[in-house]
């Protein structure tokens, strides 16, 4: 069962693409958790702990952001 070949304009779109968003969205989701944390006043233990749950949430949203891009513009094909 022969593969198509890899379309390197598609993986390299999806690689910017990655870079680009991901860096966006992780970013603003550990700073919203550095915002109420010093909001707040939390303690830096706890602030941390929010951030870190904050930009967990940013990498999920941004597994689900690529598994859409892929299907919409697939590395073989």
């Amino acid at each position: 069962m022969s593969q198509k070949p890899i379309n390197y304009l598609h993986l390299s779109t999806l690689v910017a693409v990655a870079i680009l968003v991901g860096t966006e969205l992780v970013g603003a989701s550990w700073a919203a958790g550095w915002a109420l944390g010093g909001l707040f006043q939390l303690d830096p233990m706890i602030s941390r702990g929010i951030e870190i749950v904050f930009a967990a949430f940013g990498l999920i949203g941004l597994y689900f952001f690529m598994k859409t891009a892929i299907r919409n513009e697939p590395i073989r094909g």
